[in-house]
């Protein structure tokens, strides 16, 4: 049984010229795996975690024939409904802790919130829950950085704080939008074995957002490749290079590598992808 179900989800903002779509009928299943969903920017890529989320509002329109998290129809839910499943069976992590934490409560409150909203826990319980997720993150002093404020901690535990906050609750799905991308490239794969030990250890499914497909390729199980809004090509992790989609094929070449002299990095043809759509 598949953990999400999504089928022909649309996401519509209105304009002075009418209604414009930046997710055009998607369909996909999402098991205990670790899925990723690959594209430039503007592709419709978070807009469809956040709509899986019930995380946007209006003016915007969001539809689908089927949008199921464990057998419960999310199209059904009130916000008050929705609020009750964010953080307890479905969380997302964000792409930069600067913006996504609280500046002025400390790393262990912010953590402890979603305890205290969603269970009937003593403070002292949720004080080990926080410590026991600190922890999980492989942070070595959790009792130091549970009194800090984020501005005190690095980008890279700022990130793992956010995951933290984010398996407290030991979640079903688990949304990461671009949770590297803030982060040095030494510290990048750090909390990628971080977020990939939890998935595996606690039987989670993963929701990978990220333009960067080599990355992708090498922690995700699939890979669903967007471009304007679309899905236009599913491919199995180490198939990657096998790619047939000319869009996917032009992503692959304009990455850089080390090992080439190449004066100048091919740019995508807009007009030959517009024919393939």
């Amino acid at each position: 049984m598949s953990l999400l179900s999504v089928e022909n989800l649309r996401v519509a903002f209105p304009s002075d010229h009418g209604p414009v779509e930046v997710v055009k009928g998607l369909s996909f299943d999402l098991g205990r795996e670790r899925l990723g969903i690959v594209g430039e920017s503007g592709s419709g890529k978070s807009m469809t975690g956040r709509a899986v989320m019930g995380l946007i509002g209006k003016p915007a329109r969001v539809t689908a024939d089927r949008l199921e998290f464990e057998g419960q129809d999310l199209r059904a839910l009130s916000e008050r409904q929705f609020r009750r499943l964010r953080g307890a069976r479905m969380s997302m992590v964000l792409q930069d802790p600067k913006f996504s934490l609280n500046p002025v409560i400390r790393i262990g409150e912010q953590i402890a919130e979603a305890l205290e909203f969603h269970t009937g826990l003593t403070a002292r319980q949720r004080r080990v829950k926080v410590l026991e997720a600190l922890e999980a993150v492989r942070i070595d002093d959790p009792e130091r950085v549970a009194r800090l404020f984020p501005h005190e901690v690095s980008g890279g535990m700022g990130q793992r704080v956010m995951i933290a906050m984010m398996v407290v609750m030991e979640p079903a799905l688990m949304i990461a939008d671009e949770p590297t991308s803030a982060l040095d490239v030494s510290v990048r794969g750090q909390v990628l074995d971080i977020m990939d030990d939890l998935v595996r250890r606690r039987g989670m499914g993963l929701m990978l957002i990220s333009h960067d497909l080599n990355m992708v390729a090498r922690w995700c199980d699939r890979i669903l490749v967007m471009y304007q809004g679309r899905i236009v090509e599913e491919l199995g992790a180490g198939q990657l290079g096998a790619a047939q989609h000319p869009y996917t094929r032009g992503l692959l070449a304009s990455v850089p590598r080390i090992d080439e002299d190449r004066d100048r990095l091919p740019v995508l043809d807009r007009a030959a992808l517009g024919a393939c759509q």
